[in-house]
């Protein structure tokens, strides 16, 4: 959908998925392949090294500039990607956080990898009994976050979510649309999705990542489907129960994704179906009535 409005109006591809940012991760996080890459321009796509962790802060500033670089070539932006996060961070801004002390960082990251996520939840939760509440026991990412801004400042990761946040741009202004399919229909595109990855080579992209060594409490260790693979070639499941096992993450993921998507963002535009070129018209419609719409 992107790429065909990106040819329709001249425009560029900015990347909002998390999993994409990684280069290691080409085929698990499914980056558009080289014949998408020839339709339209492309940014975000592999940009950061598997090591180098990237949060929703750190991501806006790369997108806003993709974003004002773009403006500035008289290209259309259209941001794209399913991390939720990162979107709803470009478009309402981002509470200011300080940043943490790198040995603070890794002294959490050891206890993690020590002593496991539920003991780390049980340690924020004897200093910050309502942020515990609201993160789930097997989130070790966003447990680490919380307790790394509780440890370093004194203050819970809320009360510094709940200051005035940094807005976008006031020149930018967005046109939100969701692609909202039926959940067994979104369901049947993620199992097929995955036998397709692994055709491509998957399996053998996970058991490079897995030879890097890299600490498994790194974002982009926790692609979906990243886990199975590496345990089958660990010889610990085979190769179907690595299949079962990364099918079913998908589909609970995307089941997640979409009732984020559906509670936080305010979208003009639902496509309550797959995208098609049935939807060309109805989609190319609404984005030139808004394009002749803004300012400038």
């Amino acid at each position: 959908m992107a790429v065909d409005l990106a040819e329709h109006f001249g425009g560029v591809v900015i990347n909002a998925d998390s999993m994409q940012l990684y280069r290691e991760l080409e085929l698990l996080s499914a980056r558009p392949g080289p014949e998408t890459l020839k339709r339209a321009p492309h940014r975000l796509y592999g940009t950061l090294a598997a090591d180098d962790p990237c949060s929703a802060g750190r991501w806006r500033k790369l997108a806003v500039a993709e974003i004002e670089d773009a403006e500035a070539h008289d290209k259309l932006p259209i941001v794209v990607g399913g991390t939720g996060l990162y979107l709803k961070a470009l478009i309402e801004g981002i509470a200011p956080v300080p940043t943490i002390d790198a040995q603070l960082r890794n002294r959490l990251r050891r206890a993690l990898d020590e002593d496991g996520a539920a003991a780390l939840h049980a340690r924020l939760a004897r200093q910050d009994v309502d942020g515990a509440a609201a993160i789930r026991k097997s989130d070790p990412q966003r447990i680490l976050r919380a307790l790394e801004v509780l440890e370093q400042t004194g203050q819970p990761l809320r009360a510094w979510q709940a200051r005035q946040a940094s807005q976008s741009p006031p020149t930018l202004q967005f046109a939100q649309i969701l692609v909202l399919p039926e959940l067994e229909a979104v369901y049947a595109a993620c199992e097929t999705r995955f036998d397709r990855m692994l055709a491509a080579g998957a399996a053998n992209e996970a058991k490079r990542i897995a030879a890097l060594g890299l600490d498994p409490a790194l974002p982009a260790m926790k692609a979906v489907g990243l886990a199975p693979l590496v345990a089958m070639h660990a010889g610990e499941i085979d190769a179907a129960e690595a299949s079962r096992l990364a099918k079913r993450d998908t589909r609970r993921y995307a089941r997640r994704q979409m009732t984020w998507f559906r509670h936080q963002m305010k979208p003009n535009l639902i496509i309550k179906a797959q995208y098609s070129e049935s939807h060309q018209i109805e989609f190319f419609s609404f984005i030139s009535k808004f394009v002749l719409t803004q300012p400038g």
